[in-house]
């Protein structure tokens, strides 16, 4: 084998899992596209030590630290096939390079797939968001809309009100709220508007107002919307690993897929998208991936 680990994807889970292994001499290979599903947003926060930084920053500065160790090699490509050998695996990569390990760790994050309206690619991660734990103390007290609908614009709802009082729910199209729902929201004074979305005006990014079909807009801060999501590469289809109902990858809590000598961490293998949750899921892959190399070795 020419690495004891292939890390595919070299982001905070990425880079988290080969900073352990490095510190555990391992050889160890990151491949990575470069496409992380935060390249738009301005500044992470919610994470100790790092509130406020801009999350190219972060990353370019854990890169730094894990390439200290010499054991670790790092290669900016997209993989794109992986396959199961006699005695380890084999990552192949678009050029036609292929490398193998004995075990693989995939921290390939997940792929957003919005809405088709007009403006929200743009202001997605900026004025677009998912997340209050991420951005709501930044527009906390301000207008906010939620694109969303049913169960979760519910939940959703209830949630932010913590953070914002003047709440309106778009549900681009019929509400699928319960009538027991749309009562608990209009006691709270949150609008649910039922008008289908035209676009949304905005400025590099920043939201200025949701522009519907019949001509009306309305100004909001902020627009919650929840993605659609899948897998970067479905290498479930490739190394035979399940996922869950989701669409992230099963994984058990040593971060190990249904493939023997396959790990996930970071976004792929969860929907709780922050950055200390997905740090921390890397180390415990790299801990749980070095523990089985040890065994399968002493």
């Amino acid at each position: 084998m020419d690495f004891d680990v292939i890390i595919i994807g070299g982001s905070y889970a990425g880079l988290s899992a080969a900073l352990t292994l490095g510190r555990s001499t391992r050889n160890v290979l990151v491949i990575d596209a470069g496409k992380p599903c935060n390249r738009q947003t301005p500044h992470s926060h919610n994470f100790l030590t790092h509130d406020g930084d801009r999350p190219a920053e972060i990353s370019a500065a854990a890169k730094a630290e894990v390439l200290k160790y010499p054991t670790v090699k790092f290669i900016s490509a997209k993989a794109d096939s992986a396959k199961q050998l006699e005695d380890g695996f084999s990552v192949g990569l678009e050029d036609g390079q292929y490398f193998t390990s004995r075990k693989i760790l995939l921290a390939t994050g997940l792929k957003d797939t919005l809405p088709d309206i007009k403006g929200l690619a743009a202001c997605w991660a900026i004025s677009a968001i998912h997340c209050p734990y991420c951005h709501g103390y930044e527009v906390k007290n301000e207008k906010i809309a939620l694109l969303m609908n049913g169960e979760h614009a519910f939940d959703m709802a209830t949630t932010l009100h913590l953070w914002n009082k003047d709440l309106t729910i778009l549900t681009n199209g019929k509400s699928q709220l319960t009538a027991e729902q749309a009562e608990k929201l209009k006691a709270k004074s949150i609008t649910v508007l039922e008008e289908e979305i035209f676009e949304l005006e905005h400025q590099n990014g920043h939201l200025e107002n949701v522009v519907f079909k019949n001509g009306e807009k309305i100004a909001f801060k902020a627009i919650y919307v929840k993605p659609e999501i899948e897998q970067h590469v479905n290498f479930n289809e490739q190394l035979e690993f399940e996922l869950t109902e989701l669409k992230t990858i099963k994984v058990n809590e040593q971060q190990q897929t249904t493939a023997k000598g396959v790990y996930a961490a970071g976004d792929c293998a969860t929907l709780f998208r922050s950055l200390s949750i997905i740090t921390a899921a890397g180390t415990m892959a790299a801990v749980m991936i070095n523990k089985e190399l040890i065994s399968e070795d002493f």
